[in-house]
């Protein structure tokens, strides 16, 4: 199983019916393709769109229907649009259950950077302000290491998207949560060990008694 299937599916389990859920851009849009039989949970994305559905297949994408990064999507029936001045008052106002964001770094203390790539040129960081800011719960979808370099840091080196800390971190080597600015080890990747995971992250791992695998 690849890297990005198994961070979205892992993090698909955390869904609960009736969520809202907001999806950002990268590997959070496969969340959508693996959310558990019997859950029905509402897909939102901030350029306007309440009832997205998995990403459509080949041949089958509509041109009015994208979601936030541009990418295609699917709408379920019943599925409503608005304008992105109603989408942000949901977010702000309170009403997204979950966001599911990539991040390029989170510290010990539940800080998120997601918005910013040195000698890069990019738009900015889009809903993702607003998104740690006013959602209900926070969960990072990202890579553990780019490039060989831990991307679960002491403190964060590139700009905070926001001073709210995140609640989880889903990684394709593990399941990290937070504790008095520390990170806690909640479970391993198949195939991934305690020692494995310590020795790519940079920052100090609270690392309980037993560690369950990775439920996927």
């Amino acid at each position: 199983m690849d890297p990005q299937t198994i961070i979205a599916r892992r993090v698909a389990l955390e869904l609960r019916p009736g969520n809202l859920v907001n999806l950002g851009i990268g590997i959070p849009t496969l969340v959508a393709n693996f959310v558990p039989t019997g859950i029905n949970v509402f897909f939102q994305s901030e350029n306007g769109l309440i009832g997205t559905g998995p990403i459509p297949e080949q041949g089958m994408a509509h041109p009015f229907l994208t979601d936030a990064g541009g990418r295609p999507i699917s709408a379920l029936p019943g599925a409503s649009t608005f304008d992105s001045s109603m989408s942000f008052g949901l977010i702000r106002g309170g009403h997204v259950d979950i966001t599911v964001l990539g991040g390029l770094q989170v510290d010990a203390d539940g800080h998120l950077a997601n918005w910013m790539i040195p000698g890069k040129m990019v738009p900015g960081m889009g809903g993702a302000m607003d998104l740690v800011s006013g959602a209900k719960r926070v969960i990072i979808a990202m890579q553990h290491a780019a490039k060989g370099k831990s991307k679960i840091v002491r403190k964060c080196t590139l700009p905070l998207t926001s001073t709210r800390p995140v609640d989880l971190v889903v990684t394709d080597m593990a399941v990290l949560g937070f504790e008095h600015g520390r990170i806690k080890l909640l479970e391993t990747a198949p195939g991934v060990t305690v020692a494995e995971v310590m020795a790519v992250t940079e920052a100090e791992l609270s690392i309980p008694g037993h560690v369950p695998p990775m439920k996927i």
